[in-house]
């Protein structure tokens, strides 16, 4: 007996929802930023495009976490984020004319994005770690016979 069963439910999937939102995100604001006056802040703008290229890679890494791969690069990526996150944000305010032209997306511990920077990565960790592989298929059920 086969399942119909997604593989992807509930929380992993709000999780790549919101996931590529944030790629959307990331990447226009980069790429509106870069195209207009790379110039003014060039370290914002790249880590700005750093961020969307990991959260590109996070969308598609939890989309195929079913494979053992996808599985770690999810980690390592969702991992890079959050130290990405936690470094920038710190850097934004203790050393605010880093970023004195312009924010990064992780600014502020991602404050421009309502701190959804900040709890994705914790939430995408917390998804994995409780075994966020979930597999297309669920253990086939065998019908008992009885001979009488």
């Amino acid at each position: 007996m086969s399942s119909s069963r997604p593989r992807m439910t509930g929380i992993g999937r709000v999780l790549v929802v919101v996931y590529a939102i944030m790629a959307l995100a990331a990447t226009g604001r980069s790429f509106v930023q870069i195209v207009q006056d790379f110039s003014a802040a060039p370290v914002a703008y790249l880590l700005s495009a750093a961020a969307a290229v990991v959260y590109i890679l996070a969308t598609v890494a939890l989309v195929k976490s079913g494979s053992r791969a996808w599985y770690v690069v999810a980690w390592v990526a969702i991992c890079f984020e959050l130290a990405g996150v936690v470094v920038v944000g710190t850097l934004s305010l203790v050393v605010p004319e880093l970023f004195a032209h312009d924010a990064t997306v992780w600014s502020g511990f991602g404050y421009g994005y309502f701190w959804v920077p900040l709890v994705l990565p914790v939430l995408g960790l917390w998804w994995l770690a409780r075994g966020g592989r979930e597999t297309s298929a669920e253990p086939e059920l065998v019908e008992e016979r009885s001979s009488w």
